[in-house]
């Protein structure tokens, strides 16, 4: 680890940590609150895939919706109009719904090999942008003059990583780099999450494996042709098992660093705080 212990982190004059857990434990929320703080740099891993990656992919579907129409598909032959992304930190939907959920068309959904090329185009933007992780640490520092980093990973970074490998390229270049903290939730935040999906459900990332398993057995189980499928049903059918899938999964990434509780989190209210919580969870390491 970068750290290896609480004086280690203390005395440290550049600070650099990446956090990774389920969607919705704080990860943006501390990354939001420590760049306010004024000396830490703020890398979103979900914002440089929605813009450096797949940027072209998302302005490109918007392009060939134009096209549909006869009148902005004139002007955007012409280059009277200028169609891209406003996609941002606190606003992510560009890429989200990009990704978009497999299913019926008329009810929202797309076509589920059009659905797995999106996912397999995100892997590889995901698996990209973690490995710029170490570029803009170092960037930060020598161009912005920000002494600490913090990364702002998204909650499918255990889909594209391989930690009982200890040759997995990404982990190693994350682990080198950063400190890696998983911010793990307890059952009553896992309960919350599908709660709150359920009633806002949104797209978001499977392992390719296990998003043909889950997509067959719910066929099988609804009896019905793929096309056919409501595409919120299955998302919402869906989130619960994977959030299962991947606790597992982060749990094994967390031998690379450390864990704190996403109660822990909640509390953390200033960066002196925050520090704190990572002092105590590398003595309890």
């Amino acid at each position: 680890m970068l750290y290896t212990n609480p004086k280690d982190w203390k005395n440290s004059k550049s600070k650099r940590v990446l956090l990774f857990g389920m969607s919705g434990l704080g990860k943006t929320y501390i990354s939001n609150l420590l760049r306010e703080d004024g000396d830490w740099f703020h890398y979103s891993i979900d914002y440089r895939i929605g813009t450096r990656y797949m940027g072209e992919f998302i302005s490109d579907s918007y392009k060939l919706a134009a096209m549909k129409t006869p009148y902005l598909g004139e002007l955007l032959k012409s280059d009277s109009i200028y169609i891209n992304s406003n996609i941002t930190f606190d606003n992510l939907a560009p890429l989200s719904n990009y990704l978009g959920k497999p299913g019926n068309i008329v009810l929202g959904g797309i076509p589920i090999a059009e659905y797995q090329k999106r996912q397999e185009q995100h892997r590889k933007a995901e698996v990209a942008a973690l490995l710029d992780t170490g570029y803009f640490a170092s960037r930060s520092k020598e161009i912005y003059k920000y002494n600490n980093f913090i990364c702002d990973s998204g909650g499918s970074i255990c889909e594209v990583v391989n930690p009982d490998n200890p040759n997995d390229p990404v982990m190693n270049h994350l682990s080198e780099n950063t400190l890696l903290v998983w911010i793990k939730g307890s059952d009553a935040h896992t309960e919350a999450l599908i709660n709150r999906f359920d009633k806002n459900p949104k797209p978001m990332c499977y392992e390719e494996s296990f998003l043909a398993k889950k997509w067959e057995e719910f066929i099988n189980l609804k009896k019905i042709d793929e096309g056919k499928v409501d595409p919120n049903e299955f998302i919402r059918w869906t989130y619960a098992k994977a959030l299962s899938h991947r606790q597992p999964r982060y749990e094994r990434m967390a031998k690379w660093g450390i864990t704190v509780k996403a109660e822990d989190i909640e509390k953390v209210k200033s960066t002196s705080q925050f520090n704190s919580l990572i002092e105590n969870s590398l003595a309890n390491k």
